[in-house]
């Protein structure tokens, strides 16, 4: 069993790459910001912990943890960011390595596809077998969180700021997807490089 980690900045198009390859190579999927949903919830250690951390101004009518209030804070302040992260980052890995250990049992599983924004800085090495970096122009990603998420220019420029350069990136990732081109090209990069995983 393969299990390759996708990171990129926000906007990058990492779904787009995922449900590619979910779709298309039967990758299981184990998306951090998804599971970092379910780390957090009502009744949770992470909730216990966040709400310690945070405080009650930042729960919903219904006493669960809200994330645009949350985000708010943390990519404003790099320090309450750090906290945070410090919470629900171990938590996420946790569950990641034991799900993919599940995931070892079953013979039919081949691929096992983790994406984290911060693969790199989390040392998500120990876990995954390589690195892909889903590469896409800044301005691309601009447009992309302005017309999905509805995110103003200060906002997206923090967001910017408060995520790894692209020279890390590529630094520490083997494989580089191109994101700018249209779909058929972006596909094809990626059948050449599973059919090159496949044949070596």
């Amino acid at each position: 069993m393969k299990v390759i980690g996708i990171t990129g900045g926000v906007g990058a198009g990492k779904s787009f790459i995922l449900d590619y390859l979910k779709n298309n190579y039967g990758a299981k999927l184990l998306i951090a910001d998804e599971i970092g949903h379910q780390v957090m919830k009502k009744g949770t250690t992470g909730y216990e912990m966040i709400l310690k951390a945070f405080t009650s101004k930042i729960l919903d009518n219904q006493g669960e943890i809200s994330r645009p209030i949350l985000a708010e804070i943390i990519f404003s302040d790099l320090e309450k960011r750090e906290i945070l992260n410090k919470i629900i980052h171990p938590l996420v890995k946790s569950y990641i390595q034991a799900e993919i250990e599940n995931f070892r049992k079953i013979e039919e599983i081949k691929l096992v596809v983790v994406e984290a924004a911060l693969l790199i800085e989390d040392h998500y090495e120990t876990i995954c077998d390589e690195f892909w970096y889903i590469y896409t122009k800044n301005e691309i990603r601009k447009q992309r969180l302005k017309l999905s998420r509805g995110y103003s220019e200060e906002k997206i420029e923090a967001i910017f700021a408060s995520q790894a350069s692209e020279e890390m990136f590529r630094k520490n990732c083997s494989v580089v997807i191109d994101n700018n081109l249209m779909p058929n090209e972006v596909y094809h990069q990626i059948d050449l490089i599973m059919k090159n995983r496949e044949e070596s």
